[in-house]
């Protein structure tokens, strides 16, 4: 693993305001919004302000503070944040962040951790294909290949023994680590757990009248907001191009995403600030891994069983932070049959951008979980 610094040319970034410019947007029937998709209002708004006022060399800066490193691993380049502790012995910590999401979400969480009451050797890596560590230029990248991967990372920064967080596709690669390393891996934390429900018997049995609700209510949002995942499953190619061609384009596809999965109630910017969406947005665009960050699910889709979500137990003590933001409202019981749950926890607030938009209560319950662990 080698020094790494983000240095974006300047021609990148005159293209992109140029682009911002010439955007052609469609139309918006009236009294019509979020409910077909992202608000063009919104949409012209933001982009306004990406091109206008937005500062990426401030934020390229803000981000260099960090220590990032990067190197090849089974033949991608593999980047990361790697921020030690004062103490040698303190504990890896291996943050994952998901789709549309980058390694810049755990911005909040690295220096409290680091420098906390315990105190963690911080690493936050950039998934395979996303932002810094893409595009792939490789088939087969699913969560199992990038669990080995992130293993090795782990091995070459001298830690024989972690903890692992995840989110979205984060945690079904935290679920692997965890199910492929044991020995290794020392718990896995987890805010999103993706539903399996139980292979017998009715899987409505035993739960609470609140548990049937959140079961409902998460299939029943599922049927509006999954559409996304199927085209990016099936066709992911056919959309690629549009979005790599477009800035526009790109911010409505992922801003709408953390406007549904946010507990905004509505107003994704009450969750968000404008340069906090942008940096994700802008990681996408600059570094041109829309297309591989969404193979992703074409990946996981077609792969064999047991290569993306565990088919059987994880050996290892699984915690769950639950934020009320988040879509996915899986039941205890349903997560027991395959996790060693010894920590689950309802958030007051936040939703599926956990990092960014409940930090404190993020990092506070990963120490608790931790400490108890030790």
């Amino acid at each position: 693993m080698e020094a790494f610094r983000i240095e974006v040319p300047d021609a990148d970034l005159i293209d992109l305001r140029d682009r911002l410019a010439r955007t052609r947007l469609p139309d918006q029937l009236p009294g019509t919004g979020w409910e077909r998709g992202t608000d063009l209002g919104y949409l012209r708004e933001l982009c306004d302000y990406w091109r206008e006022d937005f500062d990426w060399r401030a934020v390229e800066a803000h981000l260099n503070r960090l220590t990032q490193l990067r190197g090849e691993i089974d033949g991608e380049r593999i980047h990361c944040v790697y921020e030690r502790a004062a103490r040698d012995d303190a504990t890896a910590l291996l943050l994952l962040h998901g789709w549309p999401s980058t390694f810049a979400e755990f911005d909040k969480l690295v220096e409290p951790l680091r420098d906390g009451s315990p105190a963690f050797h911080v690493v936050v890596p950039s998934l395979p294909g996303y932002g810094f560590s893409g595009p792939t230029h490789d088939t087969g990248w699913t969560p199992r290949r990038i669990a080995a991967a992130l293993d090795e990372l782990m091995r070459r920064l001298g830690h024989a023994r972690y903890a692992v967080h995840g989110g979205d596709w984060g945690s079904m690669v935290a679920s692997q680590l965890g199910l492929q390393f044991p020995e290794r891996v020392i718990a896995i934390h987890l805010s999103m757990v993706f539903p399996v429900r139980p292979r017998d018997g009715d899987p409505m049995e035993g739960l609470t009248a609140a548990e049937k609700e959140a079961v409902a209510t998460m299939y029943r949002d599922g049927r509006e907001e999954t559409g996304y995942q199927r085209l990016q499953s099936t066709r992911p190619r056919s959309l690629a191009p549009a979005l790599n061609d477009s800035p526009a384009g790109l911010a409505a596809w992922i801003v709408e995403k953390f406007r549904a999965w946010s507990d905004c109630g509505g107003d994704v910017e009450r969750a968000f600030t404008r340069d906090e969406l942008l940096t994700c947005v802008t990681i996408y665009w600059l570094t041109g891994t829309i297309h591989s960050s969404m193979r992703l699910y074409w990946e996981a889709q077609h792969a064999g069983a047991g290569d993306s979500g565990p088919l059987q137990r994880v050996p290892v003590p699984m915690g769950h932070a639950r934020f009320p933001g988040d879509a996915f409202r899986t039941p205890r019981r349903w997560a027991e049959q395959l996790y060693d749950v010894r920590h689950w926890v309802e958030m007051p607030r936040g939703g599926h951008f956990a990092a960014l938009e409940a930090p404190d209560l993020l990092a506070d319950d990963l120490r608790t979980f931790l400490a108890a662990l030790a």
